[in-house]
């Protein structure tokens, strides 16, 4: 009886299971979009973004992280924080020590710092220790600068949105007018007040205008030709480092474990073979 009893409790639960499953699959599927623009032929893919750290022997291309930290620095830091990277992770890029000093003490913000005798809100230099800060106070004064959009944090922007690197690139490059075909289609889009067209955006109607818009915004000190599309290749691939700090490493440590796994798979088919070798079949 008891076992009678346990089948069937763990058949209901196993059904149940399959339910939620099957519910949450048809959802999807069956879900009617309330983006009918954003899903439609006109909402674009990333386009493509080689770079040298893709691949499982990827390797950063410290110049062009260090060009992408300059356009974050000139461009970005406006707006956009990166709270979880520190001034002295720059030195990872190719940055010495005397440098990174002088980019932390001279980062246009500061880091938080209330006087300890009154309470009062001040600041203080910023150290190779500390994370980057972020150029607005709270989220309301991040808003209020915005027209009530909230610039994110660019720390894992690359690993957060789908697409990564291409993705970031796509939309900083991506800024256009809504195409006569697609007003055609849809006679009631608009792009409201505040908003800015650009197809690569989910809903195509993102609130942060473009930001790079000219040749030489940013004056490269390594003679690299300051087009938008390169200060928009640079910046994006430096958020993939940004994200991922550790990447080079990790690819050399899989590569190891897979050599060292081929090693060990061989050496266990050579000991089979070797103590099984007197055994007839």
């Amino acid at each position: 009886m008891v076992r009678i009893i346990s089948g069937v409790i763990g058949l209901g639960f196993v059904l149940a299971l399959a339910f939620a499953l099957w519910s949450s699959v048809a959802g999807v599927v069956t879900a009617p979009s309330d983006n009918l623009i954003g899903d439609s032929k006109y909402h674009l893919a990333p386009k493509s973004l080689p770079l040298a750290s893709d691949g499982v022997f990827g390797k950063f291309d410290r110049r062009q992280l260090q060009r992408g930290f300059q356009v974050f620095q000139e461009v970005c830091s406006a707006c956009h924080s990166l709270k979880l990277v520190s001034f002295r992770d720059l030195k990872e890029i190719g940055y010495n020590e005397a440098e990174v000093k002088a980019i932390a003490k001279n980062w246009k913000i500061e880091q938080p710092a209330p006087n300890p005798d009154t309470g009062e809100a001040s600041t203080r230099p910023n150290l190779p220790s500390d994370h980057f800060p972020s150029p607005f106070p709270n989220e309301i004064a991040a808003r209020a600068a915005n027209n009530n959009a909230l610039p994110p944090d660019l720390s894992l922007m690359a690993k957060a949105r789908e697409g990564g690197a291409p993705y970031i690139y796509s939309i900083l490059t991506g800024y256009q007018q809504p195409s006569a075909a697609l007003k055609k289609d849809f006679p009631d889009f608009t792009v409201p007040t505040g908003l800015h067209f650009n197809p690569y955006f989910a809903t195509m109607n993102i609130a942060m205008a473009q930001q790079l818009t000219t040749h030489g915004q940013v004056q490269y000190d390594d003679g690299t030709d300051p087009s938008v599309d390169n200060m928009a290749r640079d910046v994006s691939a430096f958020l993939v480092w940004a994200a991922e700090p550790k990447l080079e490493q990790r690819h050399a440590a899989g590569f190891w474990t897979v050599i060292f796994l081929i090693i060990a798979c061989g050496l266990a088919w050579g000991a089979y073979k070797e103590v099984w070798a007197d055994v007839k079949h």
